[in-house]
C-alpha cells in the first residue's frame, strides 16, 4: 500500500471510506449519535451571541463570554446575557465597533503542515496556521484543532455557527487518521476499540481502527473517530504499547485531503458546501449562502529602507538616467595642491595616454627616439 499521506483513495467533496488490504472500501460499524437538535429562536430573528458568530468575529462560545463581560451592545444597552434574540434592524456594536457586514457563509480546506499551531495567537511566540493563510482570505476560525504535532487536512470557515456545529460530536462526521507507530500490533486488539477504551480516567467513545502494514519497525493504522478529543489518538495508541511518530488527518466528514499540496489551501465551493451540510445541519448552523462575498486585496508591501551608499547598482543607474546628479564633494586641500602640479589635459582625455604601437613590451628595449632641436 503507498505511504503517502494523500493516498486515501476518494476525492474532495465526497464522503470518505477506508479502504483494506486488497484495495476494497470498509463500511464503518461506528453509530451516529442522535442528534438533539435547540429550538430554533423566532422567525426573523436569531440569539445575540450566534449574530456575533455568523459575522465571523469569534465563535459562539467566545461571543458569549464578551457578552458576559459587557463588550457587546444592542441599540445602545450594553447586555449581560446572552439570552436575547436580534434581528437584522437591531444595531450590534462589539467593544465600540459596529458588527461587520455579514457575508456569505464560506468553507475551506487547508493541508496543515507540522509545527504550526492551531490558534490565531500564542503566547508562546510560535508559529500559527493563520499566519501562514494568504492575505486576501476574509477572517477565518477553525473547526476543531490539530496539535502542533499533527499534519493534514483542517477546516477552516468565516462563520462561527458553522464551526460550532461541525466541530460537535452530535453532528455525527467522522473523522480519519492515518497513523504511523514504533511497535507491532495485531488486529484483534485494534478490533477491541469498537466499545470504547478508558485512558487515565478518561473515557473515549468507539473506535474503527484498521491495520494497514507493518513497516520495518513501524506500523500504519487507520483511524475513524467520531469525538475528536484531545490527543485523543496519541493517548489510546500509547495505551496499546504503540509510539505515534506520524498523524495525519485524511478527511472530516465528507470532505478530503486527497492530493491537496502541503501549506495549500482551497475554498470549497457554494454549491458543494450546501449539499455536504444539508437541511439539518445547514439550518442548526444558520449558515446562510445567499450573502455577499467580499473581495479583500492584500496591502502592498512597502520595499525596505537602505542608506544611499548601501543602494543596488541598478538603483543608482536609475537615478542617473532620471536626470539626478549626486552631490559633488569638495576636495580637500592636498587633493587640490596635487591637481595644481598635474600636466594640463589635452582634448579632455585621460590623463594617461594609451601606448604606442612602436613602443617593445615591458621589461624590453624601447625604441631611440630624436632629439628635439
Amino acid at each position: 500500500m503507498n505511504d503517502s499521506p494523500h493516498h486515501d483513495g476518494g476525492h474532495r467533496g465526497r464522503k470518505a471510506r477506508p479502504r483494506g488490504k486488497h484495495g476494497r472500501k470498509l463500511a464503518t460499524a461506528l453509530l451516529r449519535p442522535e442528534v438533539m437538535a435547540e429550538a430554533p429562536p423566532p422567525r426573523g430573528s436569531e440569539r445575540i451571541a450566534r449574530a456575533i458568530a455568523r459575522a465571523g468575529l469569534a465563535s459562539r462560545r467566545e461571543a458569549e463570554a464578551w457578552i458576559a463581560a459587557g463588550r457587546v451592545a444592542v441599540n445602545g444597552a450594553v447586555i449581560r446575557s446572552p439570552a436575547l434574540n436580534v434581528a437584522a434592524s437591531d444595531r450590534i456594536d462589539v467593544d465600540g465597533q459596529p458588527l461587520p457586514q455579514r457575508e456569505r457563509t464560506r468553507l475551506f480546506l487547508f493541508h496543515k503542515p507540522r509545527g504550526l499551531v492551531t490558534t490565531s495567537a500564542d503566547p508562546q511566540g510560535r508559529a500559527t496556521i493563520f499566519g501562514a493563510l494568504p492575505k486576501d482570505l476574509p477572517r477565518l476560525m477553525s473547526v476543531g484543532r490539530l496539535d502542533l504535532n499533527t499534519e493534514g487536512l483542517l477546516l477552516l470557515t468565516n462563520d462561527g455557527g458553522l464551526a460550532r456545529a461541525l466541530e460537535l460530536p452530535s453532528t455525527g462526521w467522522l473523522r480519519r487518521y492515518r497513523v504511523r507507530a514504533y511497535g507491532r500490533i495485531a488486529q484483534d486488539r485494534l478490533d477491541g476499540l469498537r466499545g470504547g477504551i478508558e485512558v487515565d480516567g478518561v473515557q473515549y467513545g468507539p473506535i474503527e481502527a484498521v491495520l494497514e502494514r507493518q513497516q520495518g519497525d513501524n506500523v500504519w493504522i487507520t483511524f475513524a473517530i467520531r469525538e475528536g478529543k484531545n490527543r485523543e489518538i496519541r493517548n489510546v495508541m500509547r495505551a496499546l504499547g504503540l509510539q505515534v511518530n506520524r498523524l495525519i488527518r485524511v478527511s472530516y466528514g465528507p470532505f478530503q485531503l486527497a492530493e491537496l499540496p502541503e501549506g495549500a489551501v482551497e475554498e470549497v465551493r457554494t454549491r458543494v458546501l450546501r449539499e455536504q451540510l444539508g437541511e439539518r445541519l445547514a439550518a442548526q448552523s444558520g449558515a446562510d449562502f445567499d450573502g455577499p462575498v467580499i473581495v479583500r486585496k492584500p496591502a502592498p508591501a512597502a520595499p525596505p529602507s537602505r542608506p544611499d551608499k548601501e543602494r543596488p547598482r541598478h538603483e543608482a543607474a536609475g537615478a542617473r538616467s532620471s536626470g539626478a546628479r549626486p552631490a559633488s564633494r569638495k576636495p580637500s586641500g592636498a587633493e587640490a595642491d596635487l591637481a595644481k602640479t598635474r600636466p594640463p589635459r589635452r582634448d579632455g582625455g585621460p590623463l594617461h595616454r594609451k601606448r604606442r604601437p612602436d613602443r617593445g613590451r615591458r621589461g624590453g628595449p624601447r625604441p631611440s627616439r630624436p632629439k628635439e632641436r
